[in-house]
């Protein structure tokens, strides 16, 4: 049996606007996340492990970061026709940018028409999980749908935060969806749960065509897929609803089986971090037998040195990357990008550094995300002072202080 033909699309336009400063000069999907990675990098390895070999991800927003790390580390063989390319806005259908998810699909319809595909796979770019997109898709050919929307199971009260799945009485298809409903309905086996959207949908290929042709041209419309399209094939009873939980990874514990997170704010993505570190992670980064994939800069070792009554390099419950060098520092979870510098005598807790950073000695750095190539001057305290730091910098609804790429630290 033939298998069927599949294009991915990843939506990769969005500003990013709740995580600025780390979105300051970069797209969301092309932040860094746990020290190695890039955010794309989560949805892009989990479609590459399923046999997805053609893949566009639309950008629009500050895309230069992203588009050179696409191009640097997701080269794939032309040879067989795969590819992981990046498409640009091009005003293909009028002189306006992406409206929305929908109207960049429509706008590259000139994709899929070029690829004839059986099924089009639409993931979001800048979510942490493993999923294979492969099992939902024979869920999907299986239910006979024109579009499955990916639910993960969420406490109710949480359901002003995502688009909402009311699946029907099977259980299989979608009765009704909602964005961020104020009067949410509990699933039938846990009323105290709800289906949240993932952002992730497998679409037969004429009834992707057939939805967003039509919603462009409807005025009244906001082209966005969970607001527009899906309600619109959930009224015609075409929409099928795919449970997270029944997606299993090779190589995932039971500790982190069917783990997703949105990452859209600062706290979001910091909690997403400390995810990482415990003893036995809530999300397993050391799973080999699906690993995610990156591009790594050849770094040395990390190292960690001198070994004095009151000036060892030490790190725990930690993560610390390639090229970092804690020199009679203190680090206790938290995670280091490839090239951090811990001076001598100082400390980092539960803190997210990104590449390059430097850490002067005496300076304390607390419950924060430094971004790139950030110097913390000898003495400096941040994480320390809440109202100094507002003062000086951004702090998110948690508390997290963030600096962002450059930011100039005064002693």
């Amino acid at each position: 049996m033939d298998q069927p033909q599949v294009l991915s699309m990843v939506l990769a336009g969005g500003e990013g606007k709740r995580l600025m400063p780390l979105t300051h000069d970069r797209a969301k999907p092309a932040v860094p996340f746990g020290g190695e990675y890039r955010l794309i990098d989560f949805v892009l390895s989990n479609l590459i492990h399923a046999g997805f070999l053609r893949v566009v991800v639309l950008t629009q927003y500050k895309s230069h970061s992203l588009d050179r790390h696409i191009a640097q580390t997701w080269r794939m063989s032309p040879l067989l026709r795969h590819y992981v390319a990046p498409v640009p806005a091009q005003m293909r259908r009028g002189k306006h940018w992406f409206a929305g998810s929908a109207d960049a699909i429509f706008q590259n319809l000139n994709l899929i028409n070029d690829e004839r595909p059986d099924h089009v796979v639409v993931f979001g770019a800048d979510h942490i999980y493993r999923m294979d997109p492969r099992q939902m898709l024979d869920y999907h050919i299986e239910q006979g749908a024109g579009v499955t929307v990916a639910g993960i199971r969420q406490p109710i009260e949480t359901a002003d935060q995502f688009g909402v799945i009311e699946p029907d009485a099977t259980g299989t298809r979608i009765h009704r969806f909602r964005e961020k409903p104020s009067d949410p309905v509990g699933l039938p086996d846990a009323p105290e749960q709800v289906y949240a959207s993932m952002g992730n949908y497998v679409f037969s290929t004429e009834a992707l065509i057939e939805a967003v042709t039509a919603d462009a041209g409807d005025e009244e419309s906001g082209h966005d897929l969970g607001g527009d399209i899906i309600p619109a094939m959930v009224d015609k009873g075409e929409a099928a609803v795919y449970d997270f939980t029944r997606n299993r990874v090779p190589g995932a514990t039971e500790r982190d089986h069917a783990y997703w997170r949105d990452v859209g704010t600062l706290d979001a993505y910091y909690d997403a971090h400390m995810d990482l570190i415990s003893v036995h992670p809530v999300f397993n980064l050391y799973n080999d037998r699906w690993p995610i994939l990156t591009s790594r800069d050849p770094a040395p070792p990390a190292k960690f040195v001198h070994h004095e009554p009151d000036r060892i390099g030490t790190a725990t419950d930690s993560m610390v990357c390639g090229g970092t060098v804690v020199s009679g520092g203190t680090v206790r979870g938290s995670v280091l990008a490839p090239g951090v510098y811990v001076h001598s005598y100082s400390t980092v807790e539960g803190s997210v550094l990104m590449s390059d950073v430097r850490v002067g000695r005496h300076a304390v750095v607390r419950n924060a995300i430094i971004d790139k190539n950030v110097v913390i001057p000898p003495g400096a305290e941040i994480g320390v002072d809440p109202a100094r730091d507002r003062e000086r910098f951004t702090i998110s609804d948690n508390g997290i202080v963030v600096l962002g790429k450059n930011e100039v630290v005064e002693p």
